[in-house]
């Protein structure tokens, strides 16, 4: 097995490598009992980092801004006793140009395990202060509202996608490994978005899917001729392919497949796709299981992901995890991942529009963590360099951990 993995590695990560990346340790804020960590990034580059820690009564949601090559003071956006916390369907934040910085948090609805809803709050003095609780999801039901992906819709407001369980109600529970609902069922996940102005007031929403896979995270990016959002997609016959859905002429598009994997899966894998724009040029990344085979495939558009040239397996093995990020430019993309064979590794490499990798893939650490106890890593790219967050796990407790790629 050994030989098998070393050998797929050869042919994909050949050795006439033109140069090298230098990975440097991030020193983060000092963060204790925490993880889940996200990363964004502001109109002047700065980095916005955000997490969970555990408190005597329950949870807090942390922030604090790498600005000028040190941190600010740590913020609090909100805690409480009574939030979803979990490995696969965590926080996130976006900054707007008005400089309103938003956070979304889950929070519990009702006694089911996956019962919770979206919350939404925004600051206008980095992060200071925080306004009151926004909810996002206003359908009434107590099931499963989560895997949100935040993103500027103008200079001052905001969108936001999320996987919208009210269809499920009264379906059997699932571990996020398995399926809400047999294959027949009308009791389906589904994928909506909905905007919010600069006090909160919600100005339109959308369903963009009528059934989606249950627990895989969306994504989204904004083009030169709008967003797209990008998700994994649940046919009748089970087949959990990458979809994006676009907004185009003041209306959402019907979501296409980004490539037709023809994944036959049963159960949710937990493991959703990543995507990133750069003015027409928009870069995606995700983690499939078709024809048995674990792998990551990537996809790229020079229009605005109108379509794409056909989709490659970039990299695949039984070390494959996933759990992918990418961020690019005009000419390359940077793509980060996790494998797992005698120990869990994060890599990162940097690849061209004919999916070529230019320069040597990097390992970014080795692992004490496995499974998914190591959650989701993240990254942002500024003038200085790649910045990675991730969660490890020593001694038994959750670390977060950085790096930056020069």
């Amino acid at each position: 097995m050994k030989k098998h993995v070393l050998f797929i590695c050869l042919l994909l990560f050949p050795l006439h490598f033109t140069h090298a990346a230098k990975v440097e340790p991030w020193l983060l804020p000092k963060i204790q009992s925490a993880a889940q960590p996200n990363l964004t990034s502001n109109a002047k580059g700065e980095l916005i980092l955000s997490w969970i820690e555990r408190t005597a009564k329950g949870h807090r949601l942390q922030i604090a801004t790498y600005r000028n090559n040190n941190w600010t003071a740590t913020s609090t956006v909100a805690e409480g006793n009574n939030w979803f916390v979990n490995w696969a369907d965590f926080p996130g934040t976006v900054a707007l140009a008005d400089g309103t910085l938003w956070a979304h948090y889950l929070v519990k609805s009702g006694e089911g395990t996956y019962a919770y809803d979206v919350i939404l709050r925004h600051s206008k003095d980095n992060g200071k202060t925080w306004s009151s609780a926004i909810k996002v999801n206003d359908d009434g039901t107590k099931t499963e509202h989560g895997f949100v992906s935040l993103w500027p819709w103008s200079a001052s407001e905001v969108a936001v996608a999320w996987l919208d369980g009210r269809k499920t109600q009264g379906a059997s529970g699932h571990d996020h490994h398995q399926s809400i609902q047999d294959k027949n069922s009308d009791k389906v996940m589904t994928l909506r978005t909905a905007v919010f102005d600069a006090h909160g007031k919600k100005l339109n929403e959308w369903s963009l899917d009528q059934r989606t896979c249950d627990c895989c995270q969306t994504d989204a990016a904004v083009t030169d001729k709008g967003p797209i959002v990008i998700y994994r997609d649940r046919d009748p016959n089970e087949i959990r392919d990458i979809y994006t859905s676009r907004f185009i002429n003041h209306k959402w598009t019907t979501g296409v497949p980004v490539a037709k994997d023809h994944w036959h899966m049963p159960a949710c894998p937990v493991n959703g796709p990543a995507i990133s724009a750069f003015k027409n040029n928009v870069w995606a990344a995700w983690y499939t299981g078709a024809n048995n085979t674990s792998a990551i495939r990537l996809a790229y558009s020079n229009n605005s992901g109108e379509n794409y040239t056909a989709s490659k397996n970039f990299i695949q093995g039984p070390q494959i995890q996933g759990r992918v990020d990418i961020t690019g430019n005009a000419t390359n993309a940077w793509l980060l991942w996790t494998e797992e064979s005698a120990v869990q590794s994060l890599w990162l490499t940097q690849i061209d529009h004919h999916f070529k990798q230019v320069g040597q893939p990097v390992r970014i650490s080795q692992l004490t963590g496995r499974g998914r106890a190591t959650g989701f890593a993240k990254m942002q790219k500024n003038n200085h360099g790649i910045f990675i967050v991730w969660t490890d796990v020593i001694d038994g407790k959750p670390v977060i951990k950085g790096a930056i790629v020069r």
